[in-house]
């Protein structure tokens, strides 16, 4: 005799199966690369990303020479401003190093002297302040549009070299009036500011990504930036400095090997009669040519690795 109980056993339905599991995070990572998906926004690799670069070196021109003629335009003298702001700092610094300190002394001609090295110094300092701004101060160009990050430090660096360029041919007149004139080694300075520019867009770079993660870093460069200017002998003699005083060695060694002091050496050498080879530290070119590839390289793989990280967060 079949119970109520057994009945309602033989109806009751079966529980439902359990869900399948969901994949892996391996598994969903095979199938986007075999359907050829990859991260958006991912590191591509250094080949790869020198090559995306260079595609878009239009850009990297356009975006200089627009930052360039927009750096003055509500001004009223313009883009005179690119060869007024030296000028101004190098009268400031005679007035102080040259008359009230009398630093001149010993140093011949000294005002083309000083001149050269107010325009180069200019050049490397202003080229690593506006690579602490080329991330944080273009976020809207870096969350809205995909393209490799480094393009905006190497335009901000190659807008410094444009103004440098501009404010160089003020430079020639003004040596014109202390009597120098184009001679031979005046081609020297063709390699020299060449050295100096990847040099100076390595350090653009590097401060670019650090920047980037630290805005703080931006407040603080002014300072380090003033500290190096005066241990790059801008406003003197480096080789007179340590001929004339009992400083150790290794204190010796380092205002000689300064990169920012050796690239104005050189810029001086070329364009100052005055300025002649015994001034110049040891193995120049050796040192101008190591300092410029060592930052250069360094400072664009240090940019490179973070790649994914501008603009995030």
């Amino acid at each position: 005799m079949t119970t109520h109980t057994d009945t309602l056993a033989r109806t009751e339905p079966a529980p439902p199966a359990p869900p399948p599991a969901p994949p892996s995070s391996e598994e969903l990572r095979a199938l986007a690369l075999r359907h050829g998906l990859t991260v958006s926004g991912a590191r591509p690799s250094l080949p790869a990303y020198v090559r995306q670069l260079w595609s878009r070196r239009d850009f990297i021109t356009a975006f200089a020479t627009a930052k360039l003629t927009a750096q003055y335009s509500r001004a009223r003298l313009g883009q005179l401003w690119q060869v007024v702001t030296p000028l101004l700092n190098a009268a400031v610094y005679y007035v102080i190093f040259g008359v009230l300190m009398d630093v001149q002394r010993g140093v011949p001609d000294y005002v083309p002297f000083l001149l050269t090295g107010v325009f180069v110094w200019t050049f490397t300092s202003q080229t690593i302040m506006t690579g602490t701004r080329a991330v944080s101060g273009n976020l809207g160009l870096v969350r809205a549009l995909h393209f490799p990050r480094a393009s905006l430090p190497i335009a901000l660096a190659l807008q410094q070299l444009q103004q440098l360029v501009f404010s160089l041919g003020a430079l020639v007149v003004i040596l014109f009036c202390f009597g120098e004139f184009p001679r031979p080694s005046w081609l020297l300075a063709v390699p020299a500011l060449a050295l100096q520019t990847l040099f100076s867009t390595g350090l653009a770079l590097a401060m670019a990504r650090l920047a980037a993660r630290t805005p703080d870093i931006s407040q603080l460069m002014p300072f380090v930036l003033r500290t190096w200017m005066y241990a790059s002998g801008v406003m003197w003699s480096i080789a007179h400095l340590t001929r004339d005083r009992d400083l150790p060695h290794g204190v010796v060694l380092a205002l000689q090997a300064n990169p920012a002091a050796v690239y104005i050496d050189l810029m001086r050498f070329a364009l100052v009669e005055s300025f002649t080879g015994d001034r110049l530290p040891p193995h120049v070119w050796a040192l101008a040519t190591g300092w410029a590839l060592l930052v250069f390289a360094g400072g664009f793989i240090y940019f490179w690795k973070a790649e994914e990280t501008y603009g995030r967060g």
